[in-house]
């Protein structure tokens, strides 16, 4: 299989997308001409032309909200909007129009577009360019959020997005953009809302998705070298959110450390440390650990902001308290 970055992967699967189907035309804030603020969509314009490839202006609600109505009419947008801070300019036309429009006329009107996005810090953007504000959107139903971690999942959810018929936010992390992986050389598409055990383990679960669900693999090689041996649950989609594979991959290890790139307070991990308890209780040997942004507006000075971030040894010193805490003794 072909070793591409983050960025070819998504660059890639939009090309064969438009390819395949004519309907799916790409729009946003510097996509064309630029190429993206990120490149991902370097030579598109050349090749599809300003019909398939459209400029937007910096108007975040105008755009999305027009890319809800022709997906209403039978096209399938791709809309990228240049960072997910900018996505609460289209909050309305998010949550209150694509979100609701199928269930609200009666299953009349289908909506199928895909708002990609990256989030994340570690950019030195400062604090209104480097959130991570997913789970205002994982809180509705009726949109689909995905966040895949390696270039294989970006392809594959990407595909799924695409051809989907609701509408899904695709998250990506600006911190992943130019990490390497093997991607499949062909049309595979990934069942959104499907969770991804990415090592199998005994001792530990580690949880993530995103950035983190790369770095909870990392954690788990250097635990391996203590002879801990922890299972790594990559959630992949955010919502529908897949408790079953949680659940059981505790029941498993009886152990949990759930990491995220958004504050603790209310966040993804508060919902799947509620799943655990819901499903797990019974098998839980210690109490279910979080890593997570710490409480501020991220800083712009980057020692402060690299202390602000979870990090692979902030999970691992949460591992070994864990373990110790019921007689495993580590570190």
């Amino acid at each position: 299989m072909p070793v591409i970055t983050y960025r070819q992967a998504l660059r890639d699967t939009l090309r064969a997308e438009m390819h395949r189907d004519e309907n799916v035309f790409l729009m946003g804030e510097e996509i064309g001409v630029f190429e993206g603020s990120y490149k991902i969509t370097e030579g598109l314009l050349k090749e599809f032309g300003e019909r398939r490839v459209r400029d937007t202006p910096i108007a975040e609600e105008g755009f999305v909200g027009a890319a809800v109505g022709a997906a209403m009419l039978g096209l399938r947008p791709v809309v990228e909007v240049m960072t997910i801070n900018f996505s609460l300019l289209a909050l309305d036309q998010i949550v209150n129009h694509a979100a609701k429009i199928y269930g609200m006329f009666g299953g009349q009107n289908s909506v199928p577009m895909v708002i990609r996005t990256p989030g994340g810090g570690g950019q030195q953007l400062g604090a209104t360019h480097s959130q991570n504000i997913e789970l205002y959107y994982a809180f509705v139903p009726g949109l689909k959020v995905v966040a895949p971690s390696t270039p294989a999942d970006a392809a594959a959810l990407l595909r799924a997005a695409i051809r989907d018929d609701d509408p899904v936010l695709f998250l990506e992390n600006l911190g992943l953009y130019n990490t390497k992986g093997e991607v499949p050389d062909d049309d595979s598409v990934a069942e959104i809302g499907r969770a991804a055990v990415t090592r199998e383990g005994t001792d530990i679960t580690l949880i993530g998705y995103s950035r983190m669900a790369m770095v909870a693999n990392q954690v788990a090689d250097r635990l391996a070298d203590e002879g801990i041996s922890a299972e790594v649950v990559d959630l992949r989609s955010l919502r529908p959110l897949d408790r079953e594979t949680i659940v059981n991959s505790v029941k498993k290890t009886g152990c949990a450390v759930i990491a995220e790139d958004d504050w603790l307070t209310y966040g993804i991990g508060a919902e799947i440390a509620a799943s655990i308890q819901e499903g797990a209780f019974d098998y839980l040997d210690a109490p279910v650990r979080r890593v997570a942004m710490a409480e501020v507006p991220m800083p712009y000075a980057k020692p402060l902001e690299t202390a602000a971030l979870p990090s692979a040894e902030s999970i691992t010193t949460v591992v070994h308290e864990t373990l110790n805490a019921v007689g495993r003794r580590v570190g």
